[in-house]
């Protein structure tokens, strides 16, 4: 039977369309969205999630750590010497235990430059030197549990990683970011960093503190401080001097980097190579 104009009276339904992906708006489309060829776009998206969201916290400026995500505090080393059985397990314990030492500086260094330079008194809305790590455990931990003691904010940029890192808790909740993209964490750590601070650590540790070193060295990144906590561990680990010495780097270009064993002597170094802190070096 023909209805008006000589078209079906019954309408087919319209579920299977509603139903289809091609449907779904481009920003719903999560199998779209995952495709290589939009690779771009979202290396564009995680850059402006972060970007915006800082903005509006307004953080001006930030003093990046960063250190291994395996040493424990004070509290879990002596839990972990405790509990330890047999001579390799306390041997490790009596380890982790030596380099919880620098967790407690990390924490001490996140407190100082947290009191000191400028995060807890924002200057028209404006917070500086607010303290950043990756956002995991260990010297990351540390660092964002001195901003906590304190009683200011600080960042924490994850990463998605085969075994998943959880945020460590102490970073500020709206400062707490996960990325999927290495290079866009990356910027995020280098593109508002006053300075610098490199604790012991391992691959990505190094990683960090070679890439910024690169780029002070080349001017790609303004003049900050760089500094690197415990000259045994360093000295034993990195061998600059070798370096120098087969010409691989210039001898000048230890002047690069500082290398400290505590937390007042990195703000003291700091100071001294122009961090902009919004409170004096000590009270008069």
């Amino acid at each position: 039977m023909n209805g008006i104009g000589g078209l079906s009276a019954t309408m087919p339904d319209k579920v299977d369309e509603l139903r289809s992906r091609s449907y779904l708006l481009a920003v719903e489309d999560k199998e779209f969205l995952q495709k290589d060829e939009l690779r771009a776009f979202r290396l564009a998206l995680e850059f402006c999630k972060a970007d915006l969201a800082l903005a509006e916290m307004g953080i001006g400026s930030t003093v990046v750590v960063f250190g291994s995500s395996r040493i424990l505090s004070p509290e879990q080393a002596d839990k972990k010497a405790q509990e330890a059985r047999g001579a390799d397990a306390l041997k490790r314990a009596r380890q982790q235990k030596a380099l919880s030492i620098w967790y407690q500086e990390a924490r001490n260094f996140g407190r100082i430059v947290s009191e000191r330079g400028g995060s807890l008194a924002p200057e028209g809305g404006v917070r500086q030197n607010v303290i950043a790590t990756g956002g995991g455990p260990g010297i990351m931990e540390a660092a964002n549990r001195g901003a906590d003691d304190a009683g200011a904010p600080s960042i924490g940029f994850n990463i998605v990683l085969p075994t998943e890192q959880e945020p460590n808790g102490y970073s500020t909740p709206s400062l707490t970011f996960r990325f999927h993209y290495f290079a866009m964490r990356k910027m995020h750590f280098a593109m508002r960093a006053n300075a610098l601070a490199i604790f012991p650590g391992g691959f990505g540790t190094m990683d960090e503190l070679f890439e910024i070193l690169t780029l002070k060295q080349t001017r790609k990144s303004a003049p900050m401080p760089i500094i690197l906590f415990s000259r045994s561990y360093w000295r034993k680990v990195v061998n600059f001097d070798a370096l120098a010495a087969l010409g691989m780097i210039d001898p000048e270009e230890f002047g690069l980097f500082d290398i400290v064993d505590n937390a007042e002597e990195a703000w003291d170094v700091m100071v001294k190579r122009a961090l902009p802190a919004q409170t004096p070096l000590r009270e008069p």
